[in-house]
């Protein structure tokens, strides 16, 4: 099997004529100078991977052009996952023009936030009530103590699609807690929630070839099911600090639990019924 989907990439240039950086960001603070679609291409084609989801990157908050013209240029490889300005009276205007070019989801995090009231708001119920109307993904970037608040908001917006980012980030600080993977289990039961297995590289030991990390993605594979997962790599960040296909291969080569369907489904699948159908 090959045609897989990296459901998780950031772009970047440093043409700050084109696409300024916003307010409070240096180039000095970018992660490397640039990061284009070419760059992720010659990662990725070798793997087998031959689309992806653009995430917008936060350096340019909610300017989302420079992911946008690379999803114009290669509509058929790109598509992607915008931020707009959930403080605003009306998100949901901006999140139906961005629908028009191929944007399927919308980023989302706390920002500092208490994490028992991070999804209050006016902004917030405008975007998963449009999200349900308009098959629209709600994104969120969130550690395992956010996940309750938001399981209160499916519970409110039931045909709201959520897709939450690196499996909730259980590990990101080393141990995987028990209670993190339950509290990251328990929202399988809202029928809308996937969830991306990616950022391996970030989790856990944080080293390939990730087998720490089978456990968890064991247990969110059996709350969830291979059609509700979908595989990412956090490129560039992932190749950062390692090869690609170091993140590919665990699902593709190491997880014994893993039939041929489900990492037909994980691998692409799943991406492409949700961002390209």
């Amino acid at each position: 099997m090959s045609n897989y989907i990296d459901a998780h990439v950031h772009v970047w240039t440093d043409d700050f004529r084109k696409y300024p950086l916003a307010a409070g960001y240096k180039p000095e603070q970018m992660a490397m100078p640039r990061f284009l679609p070419e760059d992720i291409l010659r990662h990725a084609n070798a793997s087998g991977v031959n689309r992806i989801v653009l995430i917008q990157m936060s350096y340019y908050r909610f300017d989302n052009r420079c992911m946008l013209d690379a999803i114009r240029a290669q509509p058929e490889t790109f598509c992607g996952i915008a931020i707009v300005d959930w403080n605003s009276p009306r998100p949901d205007d901006a999140m139906r023009e961005l629908k028009r070019v191929h944007v399927r989801g919308f980023r989302i995090h706390p920002a500092g936030r208490p994490a028992a009231t991070w999804l209050n708001g006016e902004g917030f119920e405008r975007m998963f009530r449009c999200g349900a109307k308009e098959r629209l993904a709600i994104c969120p970037l969130i550690d395992p103590t956010y996940l309750p608040a938001l399981s209160q908001m499916c519970e409110k917006f039931p045909d709201t699609p959520v897709i939450i980012d690196h499996l909730a980030r259980i590990g990101a600080r080393g141990a995987i807690r028990d209670e993190d993977v339950a509290a990251l289990c328990s929202l399988a039961r809202h029928r809308k929630v996937m969830v991306k297995l990616s950022a391996f590289y970030a989790l856990g030991e944080k080293k390939p070839p990730h087998l720490d990390l089978a456990p968890l993605i064991k247990r969110v594979h059996e709350a969830y099911g291979a059609r509700r997962l979908m595989w990412a790599s956090d490129c560039p960040f992932h190749t950062l600090k390692e090869p690609y296909d170091t993140s590919i291969a665990l699902i593709r080569d190491r997880l014994g639990f893993l039939s041929a369907e489900d990492k037909e489904w994980i691998l692409r699948r799943t991406a492409e019924e949700f961002f390209w159908k």
